[in-house]
């Protein structure tokens, strides 16, 4: 069976994004042209970044349309990564609610992907 190892984005600028995520998650670009970035997320997972100008072959849809999912231990570290976030300036299109999953909030990266935080009720 394969193996899941990446999650692409299609975006404007692949090197200004790599640096957003970079700064955002911590984590260092590892593979860097003007048409493509790559991040680790964890062991064996990488976040692509592909220019949306240059996918082959050329992508339909646009960012908002799905999600990227973040866990966390807690509902305090909801509000931590939410305040810190708002302080970067992302937009933040959910503020810390309370669903029935658990609690969680909403940003958006520069191309206007869906980055989502939460914690599972379970944990909550």
């Amino acid at each position: 069976m394969p193996e899941f190892s990446f999650l692409i984005l299609y975006v404007d600028n692949p090197p200004a994004s790599a640096a957003f995520y970079a700064d955002l998650l911590g984590r260092p670009v590892i593979e860097q042209s003007p048409t493509f970035a790559m991040l680790p997320l964890r062991e064996g997972v990488m976040l692509g970044l592909w220019s949306r100008h240059t996918v082959e072959p050329a992508a339909a849809g646009a960012a908002g349309f799905s999600e990227v999912a973040f866990t966390v231990a807690d509902p305090g570290e909801v509000e931590k990564i939410h305040d810190d976030w708002r302080s970067r300036g992302l937009q933040i299109v959910q503020p810390p609610t309370r669903m029935d999953f658990g609690t969680t909030f909403v940003a958006l990266d520069p191309d206007g992907h869906r980055l989502r935080v939460f914690v599972p009720q379970d944990a909550a």
